[in-house]
């Protein structure tokens, strides 16, 4: 019976709860040792500092030292005396001959941009800045007045012979008189006749105001002597001063390119 017994009812074992024996245990932790980060640490030993003592110069380094501060000083301000200044120089601009009275002109000069008019109230050429001071418009695009001032074409402001502001139409006539504000002026620059040419000086600073008192433009004198036979022309080329140059040198030219306007020896045939 108790065979019979044993064998009729078997052992049921459930998966999930029988035990897995392993051969090797997966991860072994030795219980004789620290857990340590990875986490590389450095060490770094502390530094030694020296001092250092500064030694004062001698006397003869100090000799040295000066008189090369003042070799120094003396080569920059030979240099500063050396060097030209563009637009503080007299230039000529047209020949009277080309230049009308009735209206002004325009032209441009080193980068400069120029009106010329003539102002029949002290009866002499004006060269004044290219620019109203209100909206920045051509002056040379406008006209004289009936009163002989230089009027801008945009809002006919009016100015007179030293650039100051005479009128502004819109401004109120029983109102402050806006024109006469130091804003309301044009920059004039210092200009002359001289050899029947126009000249400029190309700084329109206050400073540079009488400066024909202290230097003149070149003076040509072969130009005002009537034994002499010269023609004046003015003529707008978009070159630069390089090529120009180069052109003047090249006398071969003068037959071929400006053909009819000197008179040379006809070539014989050949």
């Amino acid at each position: 019976m108790e065979a019979l017994g044993t064998s009729s009812f078997p052992t049921f074992t459930h998966p999930l709860i029988s035990r897995t024996i392993f051969e090797k245990p997966i991860i072994q932790i030795p219980l004789n040792q620290k857990l340590t980060s990875s986490v590389p640490v450095i060490l770094s030993k502390k530094g030694n500092f020296k001092s250092f003592t500064a030694i004062s110069p001698t006397a003869q380094s100090t000799e040295e030292s000066e008189n090369s501060l003042s070799v120094d000083q003396e080569t920059e301000a030979e240099n500063q005396e050396e060097k030209f200044d563009w637009y503080a120089q007299w230039y000529p601009v047209m020949p009277i001959c080309d230049l009308d009275k009735r209206r002004p002109h325009g032209k441009r000069v080193l980068g400069i941009d120029i009106v010329i008019w003539w102002d029949r109230n002290e009866n002499n050429w004006k060269v004044f800045d290219d620019s109203c001071p209100h909206r920045l418009a051509p002056l040379s695009e406008g006209r004289i007045d009936q009163w002989g001032r230089l009027q801008c074409v945009y809002h006919g402001w009016c100015f007179g012979s030293s650039g100051d502001c005479k009128f502004i139409p819109q401004a109120p006539r029983d109102g402050p008189p806006v024109h006469t504000s130091s804003k309301a002026c044009v920059a004039i620059y210092p200009s002359c006749v001289q050899n029947n040419i126009l000249w400029f000086w190309a700084n329109s600073d206050p400073q540079y105001k009488d400066i024909l008192l202290k230097k003149k433009p070149p003076y040509i004198p072969q130009l005002d002597d009537p034994s002499f036979t010269n023609t004046m022309l003015c003529r707008d080329i978009p070159c630069g001063y390089e090529v120009l140059i180069e052109n003047i040198m090249d006398p071969a030219h003068v037959p071929y390119a400006h053909y009819g306007i000197m008179r040379i020896p006809e070539t014989p045939k050949r």
